[in-house]
């Protein structure tokens, strides 16, 4: 059987907002707004920006993600975690109990979140059809290889299924610089 070939994107630091917390930093009624669509369907960079604050530092200008989701999630590479002072375990998005804490700042107010802050752990979202044409399954992890002048195979990346998803595997910027990704890239997949 044929190895899948993947999209690989990089996901630079962002914020996804709860609702709630989408009401302190903007105001009451408040809404996210469409900056441009993402490659996973339904996801959007919004025109909205946050700054964040640790403890050694703050970053300014960071994107916000839509739509909003039930919980607040600061994604940051381990890179900026140190430069912010944070902890940022690696994580699937959404597992954020007990992860690190950091202070979201909008225009009208600031949130302390007690958890929220990952490093989102380097992952295939795949339509279940293409999950079954190559074999794969969900929660399962694979070996991504890309080519370029710094190779890398990036082991440890799990599978996630749905028929929401588009297929494309993501890696954070630290992962990205480290194989020297730039403009469109594709990896193969091996078990």
């Amino acid at each position: 059987m044929e190895n899948l070939k993947i999209l690989v994107e990089t996901s630079a630091r962002h914020v996804h907002l709860s609702a709630e917390h989408m009401a302190v930093l903007f105001g009451e009624g408040a809404k996210l707004t469409l900056k441009r669509e993402l490659s996973q369907p339904g996801q959007f960079l919004s025109e909205e920006r946050v700054s964040i604050v640790g403890p050694k530092s703050r970053m300014d200008n960071v994107a916000v993600l839509g739509p909003e989701r039930k919980a607040t999630q600061v994604e940051l590479s381990l890179t900026d975690a140190r430069a912010l002072g944070v902890t940022a375990p690696v994580r699937e998005s959404g597992d954020v109990a007990g992860s690190g804490s950091i202070t979201v700042v909008g225009p009208k107010g600031s949130v302390e979140l007690a958890e929220g802050v990952i490093a989102a752990k380097r992952h295939i979202h795949l339509q279940p059809q293409t999950a079954e044409k190559y074999g794969l399954e969900n929660g399962q992890t694979v070996k991504v290889t890309v080519e370029g002048a710094r190779a890398l195979t990036y082991d440890e990346v799990v599978i996630r299924v749905s028929e929401k998803f588009a297929d494309t595997m993501h890696v954070d910027i630290d992962e990205a610089n480290a194989a020297g990704l730039s403009g469109v890239v594709y990896g193969i997949v091996t078990k």
